[in-house]
């Protein structure tokens, strides 16, 4: 997966900060973001800053051609206190490439990844964390299905429409009980979810299903979460051109399952235990 030449852009930070790993990790995927980027990162640090988190944010640039890297770290500059790291890759790879590459670059115990333009808001990052931090579950996500109230901002008809179809189908065709896969805002416990990247095989919008589906398959304890959410208008998703191909991902990952492309090379116990009653 790391075939990509990646080029790291970290701050020189203070030797005592240097010296403790951040309990939270932070994950923005970034694709042609310089229009919004800077904005969120400030949002980003100075929630972190106000909230006295030991977090760090990583910002992965999945190919730009624009000036997404230089927003980032003339954002990065405001808050020098702050753990920081830009990622870049020359080649668009996909949301789901980026969002892999952040994780793996994670040094927290619990990370999160959210999308570029906050349509959640970060302020609603500990609904999502403390669940995972208290040991109540492994894997957590925003739902924009459970409390539509909690929309400020809709999207058109016609998208909200197919996105209730679209999970409607992951429903049906992977078991999954969830109502809203899709939202841009999961959180995970990095000791059990960090083995199940190897074996993830969606670069681009079909990951989230991914993620939430092998992370079933294996055992992990997931959440649903209503959040705040606003739609943005400046979305990456087109609803036409990329609807075949998440429904194709969709399929894609049914197809894995049953050829066994999701197995651990080396299982835990317990996992593997989870894994052939899921299989069965």
């Amino acid at each position: 997966m790391f075939d990509a030449d990646l080029l790291f852009f970290n701050k020189n930070l203070p030797l005592h900060l240097c010296k403790m790993n951040p309990s939270l990790s932070i994950i923005i995927p970034a694709y042609e973001e310089q229009g919004r980027l800077g904005t969120s990162v400030l949002k980003i640090l100075s929630y972190i800053q106000k909230e006295k988190l030991n977090a760090e944010l990583i910002i992965v640039d999945d190919g730009s051609k624009d000036k997404t890297g230089d927003r980032a770290k003339t954002a990065f500059a405001e808050f020098p206190e702050i753990p920081t790291k830009f990622i870049r890759y020359e080649e668009n790879r996909g949301k789901g490439f980026a969002v892999i590459t952040g994780l793996r670059a994670a040094k927290g115990d619990i990370a999160l990844f959210s999308d570029a333009d906050l349509s959640t808001p970060i302020e609603e990052l500990p609904k999502l964390v403390e669940p995972i931090k208290n040991g109540d579950f492994d894997v957590t996500f925003g739902s924009r299905a459970l409390d539509r109230s909690l929309i400020g901002v809709h999207q058109p008809w016609r998208r909200e429409q197919g996105g209730k179809v679209f999970n409607f189908i992951v429903r049906t065709l992977t078991g999954l009980p969830f109502w809203d896969t899709q939202c841009g805002f999961k959180a995970f416990n990095m000791k059990k979810f960090r083995p199940l990247l190897d074996v993830m095989k969606i670069d681009r919008f079909g990951f989230d299903v991914e993620f939430l589906y092998v992370a079933n398959l294996h055992g992990l304890r997931l959440k649903e979460i209503p959040v705040r959410w606003d739609h943005d208008e400046r979305t990456k998703v087109n609803v036409f051109r990329d609807s075949q191909r998440m429904f194709n991902e969709v399929r894609l990952i049914r197809k894995n399952a049953k050829n066994g492309a999701y197995r651990l090379k080396e299982p835990t116990p317990e996992t593997a235990k989870s894994f052939a009653s899921t299989e069965q």
